[in-house]
């Protein structure tokens, strides 16, 4: 059967991108002698009856196309509500909701929608379509003996060599998420170190509060410098290690009994002026 040019270019173009870009579980083989034979080969759908089986369908073009839809027909024996035992496929893409735009691929895509979703209320098949609804263990074992007899190849078709578009994009969105070798190589992991246990259970005054401060200080083992209104000195040897830093506590508490000290005496020392009580409340 012969068509016009504009849809021979058509269809070339469409099977030129179903060859270099096909659908996930889809191919399509042609016959180098007639283009206008085209087959198409739908892995059985992981999760069904049909997994490890490699179904043809073949496509014949009228000169109608592409005003009305190809005529389409399993070539593999299969058992399954919405395909007859002659491979007769009832689909309503392939009667009244057929456009135009359609095309091969469109096809295949369905036929495979098919296999995962089938329609037993509109079914071809009478016996696969009532044990589909009556019972559907038995169902799967039928469907599967079938598949395994007459779907499923001793090697994997050729054609399946090619990866699929949405493996190709994986495989691209991996690649680009993998860090590099420089930043694995300049990347550094800094564990805070926790603050000895008494650091809770102080005031909080100024000279407390250094540990926290040298927790987060960019060099771990380097005790920071203190306020120099409190009259300590800035710089600190670095400690061998981050608890090195309990030091500083030390000091901090050996200052509050000198600071309590102070302010007994003054308060003992007699009734006390105005300005002693603002010297003692600066304490």
């Amino acid at each position: 059967m012969s068509v016009s040019p504009a849809v021979l270019r058509r269809l070339m173009r469409e099977l030129n991108e179903l060859r270099t870009n096909p659908p996930e579980g889809i191919r399509v083989v042609t016959n180098e002698d007639n283009m206008l034979d085209v087959t198409g080969i739908i892995e059985g759908p992981e999760g069904t009856p049909y997994e490890g089986g490699y179904f043809r369908v073949k496509f014949k073009f009228t000169e109608e196309f592409p005003a009305a839809p190809p005529k389409c027909w399993f070539a593999t024996k299969i058992f399954h509500p919405n395909v007859s035992s002659a491979g007769e496929i009832c689909v309503n893409t392939l009667k009244k909701d057929w456009k135009s735009t359609y095309g091969i691929g469109h096809i295949l895509v369905t036929v495979k929608c098919l296999l995962i979703y089938p329609n037993p209320e509109s079914a071809l098949d009478e016996e696969a379509g009532k044990l589909l609804l009556e019972n559907y263990d038995s169902y799967c074992e039928r469907a599967k003996l079938i598949t395994s007899v007459h779907a499923t190849p001793r090697v994997r078709p050729t054609e399946f060599n090619t990866p699929s578009s949405s493996s190709t994009a994986d495989s691209v969105v991996v690649s680009t998420s993998k860090p590099t070798p420089s930043k694995l190589a300049t990347t550094s992991v800094v564990t805070p170190v926790p603050p000895p246990p008494n650091v809770a259970h102080k005031s909080s005054s100024p000279e407390n509060t250094v540990p926290s401060r040298a927790m987060h200080s960019s060099t771990p083992n380097t005790c920071p410098s203190l306020d120099s209104e409190k009259g300590v000195n800035k710089e600190r040897l670095t400690s061998p290690s981050p608890l090195g830093t309990a030091d500083s506590n030390v000091a901090a508490v050996n200052a509050t009994p000198a600071t309590k000290a102070v302010k007994r005496s003054a308060v003992t020392s007699g009734a006390g002026g105005e300005k002693r009580k603002k010297a003692l409340k600066r304490l």
